[in-house]
């Protein structure tokens, strides 16, 4: 008995609490409301049987883990005492299919309604008027109707987001009573009427948007009033006429984008009291006069867009200060004078007026045909370019045909390539999906033009599908996309919309026009007019968007043009070039430079130009000069077989790596041209990117994207100070990533090369350790009417095939045996020629065979690996190594093959390819192998021969400061002692 006693005051403790933890619940009105909601919402995730309020509890209140870029699942409460109240309902990005529920009046303490990126439809409930809300936000669904004046009720909200909706009508002179309110944002909706004069009163605004709408009227003079304003977007909104002066005191903005305005012209706004502005975009605006120097002053300007104007007179020397600007615009404008110095080391962050010239064409092109976004492509025997440049200007010499695109993608951190190609991702409804998987975007301007074509009738036909929107029932498939199609100058097509023209997304649409060409010279341009949305499903997803281009002529052209035509064949590609075609490609470079920076070309062109198909940038000696400081020894990072190579810095911050060509080089002009015209026509993320070169004074520079983590024979066996520790995920990496260069160039594209020099040192490692393949300077067209060449031998044994190394017999499958040796190089970690003793050479290729035949192919993984690697992935690297390095060159993949195998897409009958690869090698090829062998280790190094004739030679545009050794061109002792090796390990 005196037990229970002493128990009982711990019962009634518990009791006590029981009930407190109990009762701080919502009132059943919330809860009731929110059954409604969920209902209307079509929301089923929500638990009935837990109280959301709890996030103390095992089952954490209704919170949702992040199931996505973007998601948000949150019934946030406000507990006090014994009861709790909704606060806010973040439901974001879960492709919701209902209604918006006016049952959230029913929740009298909510402060915040976050709806964004769903697929819900009906309008706004008026019923939200009476509810102390702080924020709504329905970014991105289908409402429609229009904006309830009762929102105006709302005298707690600060923010207001219903962008890229359907909403509609006029505004509410009611919403002016909003007296905390900061942001509005009602871009891409169906929006009418003039902005109501209450508006005035919004003394609060700090962000106010409404592109994309059908307003009347003009921007108001009241806008002064709005003097805490950081962002101000009129962008196609309807408004027409100027921009008022009363813009002016708006001295806090940050981003000013008006464009797209209709009406008379307009004189450019006084906006020096704007010293913060980093975005400014007055496109489109008809403003007249000259550029105003003021603001030059302005150095905080990120962006300055000015384009598609009447402004002219020259450009300020005061813009020079603008040090911090990443892009300015003054496309289609009236500017004279000259481009400023500053402006032309700018390079591809400026893009001025259209400056292309009359060009006196040597060669009639009688069609044109561009698979835009891709590569090049032959269908129903029409073969279509390549286009996957990323560059703002695009020379293609060979066909005759420019691309110029204009404007980035604001508010978006990806990549140009990443944002002006694109690649289809789901199924395409269409006949030939081939030339619609992939397609080029523009955020403001794509134009094609077409330089020398001959005189008569054409026929341009313009393929388009949208690619980019989903076709199902998510907020993905609300994307709206618009711009406007100008054939020679006309608008041919106000407001295109893909979707609606092919009815329907991953489908095929066709515009036809007819144009008549009389001076040779076809544009087409597609211009985004600042209409559709621009953040569904993504940012970023807007402008123009264009999967090919067909003009073909509406005649026969004449016999004599042959394959120049473009008509259904190929253009013959021809390093040599006849007289004519040479003639071409110096007016085209000299076109070039007038286009890029409005200046005339250098009275003479070097005469080693004239075989050079100039697909890059050309630099002046003086930016290469203030690039690397005048050539100083502290910027040396390597000798090369060019000559030195040093590291600069272009002044739009681009760390570049300069090779010049020495005159002592034993190579010369013709390697050099070479190498240019071999990497200016190719591009893609595995190759060494060049950015241009320079021919001036005497000098042969060429300008290379600088690799930050050198070469990987640095990586993987150089000194042990320039060493990287490589997991064998990084191994996995680079070797598919140099297996998938290599496809390229065998198969891919236009021009088939053969690399003839494919080893760890001319592969480069990116910052984040991505392989790109340099060093085209012995690289040759693979001529299909002539593979063996027996008399001029480069590379660099150890590398080499033996059939190339022996007999000259030169085909992409001496690339497939130099990639093999490199292979298995990344498994082992160590050279394939290096010193096992002091007495003897190590060779990987033999002792991988030795492994082979006892059965231990394993060892030949890096120990410095132990046991953290892919066991199946490395056994296939290294069965894909012998394969590669088969004495028969028939027994080879081919490198689209090796990828296939490396990535896990193909399987092979190794053991079969095995047996051929050892026993198919026939008693010369195995002498060859001995002798080579035995030259390599004569001369320890890397070779350019004749076949009579023997010297060294080396080459990399990326090497160590330190170039003491004899051959400058390996980074690293090519013998290296048994000691060394152990120290490794």
């Amino acid at each position: 008995m005196s037990f229970n006693l002493l128990l009982f005051p711990y019962f009634i403790l518990f009791l006590i609490l029981s009930d407190f933890a109990y009762s701080q619940t919502l009132p059943k009105q919330e809860v009731d409301a929110l059954r409604a909601v969920a209902t209307a919402l079509k929301k089923s995730n929500w638990k009935f049987n837990v109280n959301p309020c709890d996030l103390t509890s095992s089952d954490g209140g209704w919170r949702n883990p992040n199931a996505g870029k973007g998601f948000e699942d949150a019934v946030t409460c406000n507990c006090s005492s014994t009861v709790c109240h909704v606060t806010s309902i973040v439901l974001k990005a879960q492709d919701l299919q209902g209604s918006l529920p006016k049952e959230l009046a029913g929740l009298p303490f909510l402060q915040e309604i976050d709806l964004s990126r769903n697929y819900l439809n009906g309008s706004i409930p008026p019923e939200w008027g009476t509810l102390p809300l702080v924020n709504i936000s329905l970014l991105g669904n289908r409402i429609s109707g229009p904006i309830p004046k009762e929102i105006g009720n709302i005298t707690t909200l600060t923010s207001l987001v219903l962008e890229f909706n359907q909403i509609s009508g006029k505004l509410p002179p009611e919403l002016g009573n909003l007296q905390k309110i900061e942001r509005i944002l009602l871009s891409s909706n169906y929006l009418t009427g003039d902005i109501p004069s209450t508006f005035s009163k919004l003394t609060t605004l700090t962000d106010f948007r409404i592109s994309d709408n059908q307003f009347i009227g003009v921007i108001p003079d009241f806008i002064e009033n709005w003097i805490e304003l950081g962002k101000l977007v009129i962008q196609a909104s309807g408004l027409v006429g100027t921009i008022p002066s009363t813009i002016g005191p708006l001295g806090k903005l940050t981003d000013l984008r008006i464009s797209d305005l209709n009406g008379p012209g307009s004189p450019f706004p006084p906006l020096q009291n704007m010293t913060s502005l980093k975005t400014l975009i007055l496109r489109n605006s008809n403003l007249t006069g000259e550029l105003p120097a003021y603001l030059g002053s302005i150095t905080t300007l990120k962006l300055l867009d000015l384009s598609f104007n009447k402004l002219s007179g020259p450009i300020p020397e005061t813009y020079s200060a603008l040090s911090n600007v990443d892009n300015i615009y003054f496309t289609s404008n009236m500017l004279t004078g000259e481009v400023p110095s500053w402006m032309v080391d700018k390079g591809d962050k400026i893009s001025n007026v259209s400056c292309l010239s009359n060009y006196i064409c040597p060669k009639t092109f009688y069609g044109l045909h561009i698979n835009c976004g891709g590569n090049e492509l032959t269908i129903n025997g029409t073969k279509y370019d390549a286009d996957t440049s990323d560059r703002p200007i695009f020379y293609n010499s060979r066909n005759g045909w420019v691309s110029s695109n204009t404007g980035n993608f604001l508010d978006d951190d990806r990549s140009p390539k990443e944002v002006t190609l694109w690649t289809n991702r789901s199924e395409l409804k269409i006949a030939e999906p081939r030339l619609y998987t992939h397609a080029r975007l523009s955020a403001i301007s794509l134009t094609y033009y077409a330089l020398c074509l001959g005189e008569g009738n054409y026929t341009v036909n313009l393929h388009f599908s949208e690619i980019m929107f989903s076709d199902n029932e998510t907020y993905g498939s609300l994307g709206r996309r618009f711009f406007d199609i100008y054939v020679q100058g006309k608008l041919e097509v106000k407001d295109f919309d893909i979707v609606n023209e092919a009815k329907g997304v991953g489908r095929a649409v066709v515009k036809s026009f007819q144009v008549m060409i009389t001076n040779g010279k076809l544009e087409i341009r597609l211009f985004w007019a600042g209409k559709g949305t621009q953040a569904i499903p993504s940012r970023g997803v807007y402008g123009s968007l264009i999967s090919a281009v067909s003009v073909d002529p509406n005649f026969i052209p004449p016999k004599e043009a042959g394959a120049g035509t473009g008509v259904g064949s190929s253009i013959g590609i021809v390093v040599g070039a006849v007289v004519a075609s040479t003639v071409f490609l110096v007016l085209l470079i000299g076109g070039i430079l007038w286009w890029r920076g409005c200046l005339r070309p250098k009275s003479q062109m070097e005469k080693d130009f004239k075989n050079l198909d100039f697909q890059i940038s050309s630099f002046s000696l003086k930016q290469i000069k203030v690039a690397t400081d005048n050539f100083d020894p502290a910027n040396k990072i390597g000798e090369g077989g060019f000559g030195p190579v040093h590291k600069g810095k272009l002044t739009d911050g681009t760390v570049i790596a300069v090779k010049q060509l020495s005159s002592k080089s034993k190579q010369g002009n013709r390697e050099f041209l070479n190498e240019i015209g071999m990497i200016s026509a190719l591009q893609h993320p595995h190759l060494v990117k060049l950015y241009g070169c320079c021919v001036e004074g005497g000098q042969l520079l060429l300008v290379y994207e600088y690799l930050e983590n050198n070469s990987l024979a640095r990586a993987l066996f150089g000194p042990q100070e320039t060493q990287i520790r490589l997991d064998w995920p990084t191994r996995q990496n680079i070797c598919v990533g140099i297996a998938r260069g290599l496809a390229y160039l065998h198969e891919e594209s236009r021009l088939k090369i053969v690399h003839r020099d494919i080893k760890a040192t001319n592969v480069l490692l990116d910052k984040e350790l991505n392989p790109k393949i340099s060093d085209f300077g012995l690289a040759k067209l693979d001529e299909d009417e002539n593979t063996h060449m027996s008399t001029r031998v480069a590379g660099t044994y150890g590398y080499m095939a033996p059939e190339y190394a022996m007999r000259g017999h030169l085909t992409d499958k001496a690339d497939v045996y130099s990639f093999g040796v490199v292979a298995l190089e990344i498994v082992h970690g160590r050279s394939n020629t290096s010193a096992q003793s002091k007495a003897e050479t190590f060779y990987l290729l033999d002792w991988v065979h030795v492994l082979r035949e006892q059965n231990k192919l394993m060892e030949v993984v890096d120990p410095r690996l132990g046991t953290d690697y892919n066991r199946e992935e490395a056994k296939t690297m290294i069965h894909i190594g012998i394969l590669c390095t088969s004495q028969v060159p028939s027994d080879r993949p081919s490198m689209s093959t090796v990828v296939s195998m490396l990535e896990g897409h193909s399987t092979v009958d190794v053991e079969k390819l095995l047996e051929a690869s050892f026993n198919r090698g026939n008693e010369k090829d195995e002498e060859s192998v001995r002798a080579m062998k035995k030259h390599y280790a004569m001369i320890g190094g890397e070779v350019m021969t004749n076949v009579t004739d023997q010297t060294t030679t080396t080459d990399g545009p990326f090497t160590s400061s330190s170039t003491s050794t004899a051959n400058a061109g390996d980074l690293y002792p090519v013998k290296l002692d048994s000691a060394y090796w152990n120290s490794r390990v």
